[in-house]
C-alpha cells in the first residue's frame, strides 16, 4: 500500500522533479566538472568523492548531481536542509554514520541544502566528523561559500562552481521532457514549435527548472487540436513563462556593480549601459548607481572634464525629483558623459597621498602668516603678518609657501594632459618656473 501511495506522489510530482536526471549520462550541463575525464566525474564513478561544496545559481543541477552521487555510491546518503535542521539532528546523523563506518566500513554522505544558512556554531559542530572522515559532506548553496560560509568548513571541502546552463542545454532538457514517455509528455502527442522552444529557453535564463515548469504549464493548459496534437506556439510559450528573473544575490550584485564601474572607468558607454540596465532589471536601488556616478565623476574623470560632476549630481537630483522610469534617461545621460569624457585619476591620487601624509607626518603649528586673522586681537599675536595677498599680483598669483613645514616641497595634485587638465598642467609648469626663479614672459605672468 505504501508503494502505491509513493507511486501516486511520483506521478503527480512536477515535471521538473520527474525529469530530474538519474545518472551522469543523463545529466545536462556543467561539462567543466562532470564532462568525460573530469575530476568530479571520476570521483563519483569510483565512489571516491570527498567532502565538497556545490556552488551556483538555482536550477543548474546542484541537488540533482547530489542525488546522482546518492544513486552511484555504495555509502549511505542523508539529506538535510540548513533552514530547518540544527545541531541536534546533525548529532544523530554523525552517531549513526560512526556506527555504520565501524560495523560495515560504509561511508555516509551528508547533503546539506542551503548550507550557507548554518551559523558558526552549527558549522563547527560538523568539523570533528569531517576531520575524522566519519562524514563525507556535500554542501549545496547559491551563495559564494568563500564569503557566506565559515572558512573552517570551506578549507576542508573541494568547491565546485556551477554555472547557468546554456540555451542549448536548456533546450535539450525541454526536448527530452517532450519525448520521454515514462516521465515526460511522450504519450501526449505534444508538438513544440521551434520558436516556442527558443522562447522558453531564453526566458528561463539558464534555469532548467524554470524552463520545465513553463513547458508543463503550456502543455497542461493547451487543448488538443482536431488532429489530436497539443501544439505549443511561441505565444503560448511566452504566456506560460514567467518574466525573466535575474537572480541577484549579494555576490552577483557586487560583481555586476564592479563590472559597471570598470566600464565607466574604461570609457565603454555600451557596456556601462548594459550593466546599468541589468542592475535595474534585477531590482537594485537606483540611488546606489547614482552615488557611483558621482564618485566616478571625480575618481576617473576629475578635472579633465569638471562637467562630469555636474552631470552626475544632476542625474542624482533628477532621480530624487521624478523617480523611475523617467530618471533612467538622466542616469544614462550621465553614464554616457562620464564614459566619453577624457579620463584622469589625479584627484584620487592626490587625496590618497595627502591622507597618508596626514596620518603619518609630524603635526607642527600653522605658520604665523597663514593663521586666522578674523577675530579681535589676532594682529597683536602677529597672526597674518607677512601674508601676501595673491590678488595684488599679476595673474592673481604670488610665490608663497602654503604647505605645512614638514611637507614642504610635497606634490599631491599632478594634472594629466587629458582634457581641461592640460591647461591646468601648463599653469602649474609656469608657476614652477617662477618658484625656481626662472624668467617667464609678461603674457605668461597674466595667465598663471
Amino acid at each position: 500500500m505504501e508503494d502505491l501511495f509513493q507511486n501516486h506522489i511520483e506521478v503527480n510530482a512536477p515535471l521538473a522533479d520527474r525529469m530530474r536526471p538519474r545518472t551522469l549520462d543523463e545529466f545536462i550541463g556543467q561539462r567543466h566538472i562532470v564532462g568525460e575525464g573530469k575530476l568530479l566525474r571520476r570521483a563519483i564513478l569510483t565512489d571516491r568523492l570527498q567532502s565538497s561544496i556545490f556552488f551556483g545559481p538555482p536550477g543548474t543541477g546542484k541537488t540533482t548531481l547530489a542525488a546522482i552521487v546518492a544513486n552511484a555510491t555504495g555509502g549511505a546518503f542523508v539529506k538535510l536542509n540548513a533552514v530547518t535542521a540544527g545541531v541536534k539532528e546533525l548529532r544523530v546523523i554523525v552517531d549513526e554514520a560512526e556506527r555504520r563506518l565501524k560495523l560495515y566500513r560504509q561511508p555516509t554522505y551528508l547533503l546539506l541544502d542551503e548550507c550557507h544558512r548554518w551559523n558558526k556554531t552549527q558549522s563547527d559542530s560538523l568539523l570533528p566528523a569531517l576531520e575524522k572522515g566519519i562524514i563525507r559532506f556535500i554542501g549545496s548553496t547559491t551563495e559564494n561559500p568563500m564569503i557566506s560560509m565559515t572558512s573552517a568548513i570551506v578549507s576542508r571541502c573541494r568547491v565546485f562552481q556551477f554555472y547557468p546552463l546554456t540555451n542549448e542545454d536548456v533546450e535539450q532538457a525541454v526536448q527530452n521532457a517532450v519525448l520521454d514517455e515514462e516521465r515526460g509528455f511522450g504519450k501526449l502527442n505534444v508538438v513544440l514549435e521551434d520558436e516556442a522552444l527558443h522562447t522558453i529557453s531564453a526566458i528561463a535564463n539558464g534555469d532548467c527548472r524554470n524552463a520545465l515548469n513553463a513547458l508543463e504549464l503550456a502543455v497542461l493548459t493547451t487543448s488538443p487540436d482536431e488532429a489530436g496534437e497539443i501544439r505549443v506556439t511561441r505565444e503560448i510559450a511566452a504566456e506560460s513563462s514567467q518574466k525573466k528573473v535575474i537572480k541577484c544575490d549579494e555576490q552577483l550584485f557586487y560583481d555586476m556593480l564592479s563590472a559597471f564601474c570598470k566600464s565607466l572607468r574604461g570609457g565603454d558607454s555600451d557596456a556601462a549601459i548594459a550593466w546599468f540596465s541589468r542592475l535595474l532589471y534585477a531590482g537594485v536601488d537606483p540611488r546606489i548607481i547614482a552615488r557611483r556616478l558621482i564618485a566616478h565623476a571625480s575618481e576617473d574623470v576629475g578635472l579633465a572634464n569638471p562637467q562630469a560632476m555636474v552631470q552626475a549630481v544632476a542625474a542624482a537630483d533628477a532621480l530624487e525629483h521624478i523617480g523611475l522610469p523617467e530618471a533612467r534617461l538622466s542616469l544614462v545621460q550621465a553614464i554616457i558623459f562620464i564614459c566619453e569624457s577624457p579620463k584622469s585619476n589625479s584627484v584620487v591620487v592626490a587625496l590618497s597621498e595627502a591622507a597618508a601624509d596626514a596620518e603619518e607626518s609630524f603635526d607642527e603649528p600653522v605658520p604665523v602668516y597663514l593663521r586666522d586673522t578674523s577675530y579681535s586681537g589676532a594682529g597683536k599675536l602677529g597672526h597674518g603678518k607677512g601674508y601676501l595677498y595673491p590678488h595684488d599680483y599679476p595673474g592673481h598669483w604670488v610665490k608663497q609657501d602654503y604647505m605645512p613645514p614638514s611637507l614642504k616641497g610635497r606634490r599631491y595634485y599632478l594634472p594629466s594632459e587629458q582634457g581641461q587638465e592640460a591647461k591646468i598642467r601648463e599653469n602649474h609648469e609656469k608657476r614652477e618656473k617662477l618658484r625656481r626663479g626662472e624668467p617667464i614672459s609678461t603674457e605668461e605672468k597674466t595667465e598663471v
